[in-house]
């Protein structure tokens, strides 16, 4: 197949996944990423000597697509899990443990839940009714807030399902789909009357001995990235930094790209392309072509968000935290809202360099852009507020770091399903055209190697069917080869299957 000519428009994991599977089945593949450097929110740093990450830290391991990806690229050996994955919600001024029995926030066992004090007794005695309420009817869609809070409480949603879905999102539950963000709740929820009995049958469903719920890199999860691009360029592909692609049209059998500057532009064909950027992007890239699909994708929101790294020499705490962070609900009116004590989750970290701590602070929520306005040095000060505030930290850190992720998570707001499948009904209609990313139906690392993965397959097919097409005209013709020897079918696929 290395005739046929692929451009994958994006380095995140999305599209590094997509261009690998494509070039691991022969075809030729060029990444084109406008960043200096690939890995969208993977990225890894050193702090106080200690690799970081400044992004996603870890993925799903009850998922199976990311530990797949690293032990097809060799590395499966080296995943490392978590030491403890207990956390913590700051909930009416106080440190308590997040309650056994939920899902995603949504409690299952009221005893845990009491137990937990993350509710006011008002708040507590409101959950029950949900277990003797009538049905609540929901249409297609509905808001997370809206559905759950007619269950079991505003209270609820307040305290535990915001923030640990904003851990996620930095959203806000008004807006965020309940189908889109909370698919198996929302699925079970359709099979009864009460929320309650339908986490619990999720529970139950769930496996016993799943393993660990997470697993990284000893170097990072940022180093993904470049295991990935090593793997395409060995496969013969092509991995273009700084190469920003202003436009996307459709040409006799196949596309044109514009790629650099305007002053110097350069023309790239292709057979197909995997638009694998965030929406705002893809539906410029898209505009002209693809209009429906843009229009959908111009409508998807994302919030921005930035993480304080800092690195404490471990005296500094009057004792080392047991769990591996906490959750802060944007009720509590703190400009905190989710901390990671990095070195007691990751004991790679800890056994690298014991008499450091390194501790992760998040701020800002969707709608709050405002609050990243101010300098790092205001955001390093008040993650350290926060952590005397929490901890009794009274010493200054050894290192700090402060990465902003402007724009970086999207928002599955209320008929996102909708929104995504009216998006690849446009680009399915377009043929050698796919879309992959965190827009679509996932932001882990899992769910991004899953739509990388997809958007490979409809290339493939794309390409596998036009030369077949390719093949029989020919052959009808009588002009694809000399007399006595065969016609060549360059997307002949090799026996590898993707990924």
């Amino acid at each position: 197949m290395t005739a046929s000519h692929v451009v994958v428009i994006g380095a995140g994991v999305a599209g590094l996944t997509a261009a690998r599977t494509l070039a691991r089945r022969g075809v030729r593949v060029t990444v084109l990423e406008g960043s200096p450097r690939i890995g969208g929110k993977l990225q890894v740093s050193e702090i106080a000597g200690l690799p970081v990450d400044e992004g996603a830290e870890s993925m799903l391991a009850r998922r199976p697509e990311g530990l797949e990806l690293v032990r097809d690229l060799g590395r499966g050996d080296d995943l490392v899990n978590p030491g403890t994955t207990s956390s913590a919600i700051l909930s009416h001024g106080a440190l308590r443990r997040l309650p056994a029995g939920q899902v995603m926030g949504v409690p299952s066992d009221l005893r845990a839940l009491a137990a937990s004090q993350v509710l006011s007794p008002a708040g507590l005695a409101r959950v029950p009714l949900d277990l003797v309420l009538p049905e609540t009817m929901r249409g297609t869609d509905v808001s997370v807030a809206d559905f759950i809070g007619a269950r079991v409480g505003r209270e609820v949603v307040d305290r535990l399902v915001e923030p640990l879905l904003g851990g996620v999102y930095a959203g806000r539950a008004e807006q965020l789909s309940f189908e889109a963000t909370l698919p198996a709740v929302a699925a079970a929820a359709r099979a009864h009357r009460s929320l309650i009995t339908a986490v619990r049958g999720v529970r139950a469903e769930a496996p016993k001995d799943a393993g660990p719920v997470f697993a990284t890199l000893p170097g990072g999860l940022g180093t993904l990235p470049g295991l990935i691009a090593r793997d395409i360029e060995a496969a013969g592909g092509t991995v273009r930094t700084g190469a920003t692609v202003r436009e996307l049209r459709r040409r006799p059998g196949g596309w044109r790209l514009t790629v650099g500057p305007a002053r110097d532009p350069e023309a790239l064909d292709a057979d197909a392309v995997v638009v694998a950027v965030p929406a705002a992007p893809a539906a410029r890239l898209l505009a002209f072509d693809v209009p429906a699909a843009a229009r959908e994708l111009a409508r998807v929101e994302y919030a921005s968000m930035a993480i304080i790294t800092l690195a404490y020499a471990a005296t500094a705490f009057p004792r080392l935290p047991r769990g591996s962070g906490y959750l802060v609900p944007a009720v509590e009116g703190r400009e905190v809202k989710a901390v990671t004590f990095s070195s007691v989750k990751w004991p790679h970290l800890r056994e690298r360099d014991r008499s450091v701590v390194v501790v992760r602070c998040s701020i800002g929520r969707f709608g709050e852009e405002e609050s990243l306005q101010r300098s790092d040095d205001e955001l390093k000060a008040a993650a350290m507020t926060e952590l005397a505030a929490t901890c009794g930290v009274a010493e200054l850190p050894l290192d700090t770091r402060v990465t902003r992720w402007g724009g970086g998570l999207p928002q599955y707001n209320v008929g996102h399903a909708d929104r995504v499948a009216r998006v690849h009904a446009a680009v399915k209609a377009q043929p050698g055209l796919a879309v992959a990313g965190a827009a679509y139906a996932g932001l882990g690392i899992p769910a991004c190697v899953a739509t990388g993965r997809a958007a490979a397959g409809r290339v493939l097919e794309h390409l596998q069917s036009r030369g077949e097409s390719d093949h029989d005209s020919e052959q009808a013709q009588g002009t694809g080869s000399e007399p006595g020897h065969p016609v060549h079918d360059v997307v002949g696929l090799p026996g590898e299957e993707p990924g």
